[in-house]
């Protein structure tokens, strides 16, 4: 086997992995975009859709987190597409730093640093509380069939 052929092998089977993470990673842009059309943050207010994307977004990767490692047998696909992409282009942790910059600038850095502090404890929690609440939620259906 060549040498060109031995480096392009790693590659053999992930362009179906690339493409749905494309896919998702534009339904979930598309989504984000919908949410700061539907509730626009004014020029130095503090930007609460975004923290409200970051927040559900992270709570959605907790409950497919415990759905695809405990609960379904996924297919290969789902969690690249689903979460890679969907909730990967539906989070912003780039519009954040963007948001806090603009809070900085337009002289509000107590809501820069209540953004910076609060975007990042409040997604952690999220994750944290849904990995929890999904699993008791599955423990209690468990029970009770």
């Amino acid at each position: 086997m060549s040498e060109r052929r031995r480096r392009a092998a790693p590659w053999r089977g992930q362009w179906p992995v690339i493409g749905v993470v494309a896919a998702g990673g534009g339904i979930g842009a598309a989504a984000r975009y919908g949410a700061a059309l539907l509730w626009p943050t004014g020029d130095g207010s503090f930007p609460w859709t975004i923290l409200a994307v970051n927040v559900v977004g992270c709570a959605l990767m907790g409950v497919l987190m415990v759905m695809v490692t405990e609960v379904w047998p996924a297919h290969r696909l789902l969690r690249p597409f689903l979460g890679t992409g969907v909730l990967g282009g539906f989070t912003t942790f780039s519009t954040y730093a963007v948001d806090i910059q603009r809070l900085i600038d337009a002289r509000h850095p107590a809501q820069a640093m209540a953004c910076l502090a609060g975007t990042l404890l409040a997604a952690l929690a999220a994750v944290r509380c849904a990995v929890t609440g999904t699993r008791a939620l599955l423990q209690l259906r468990r029970r009770t069939v």
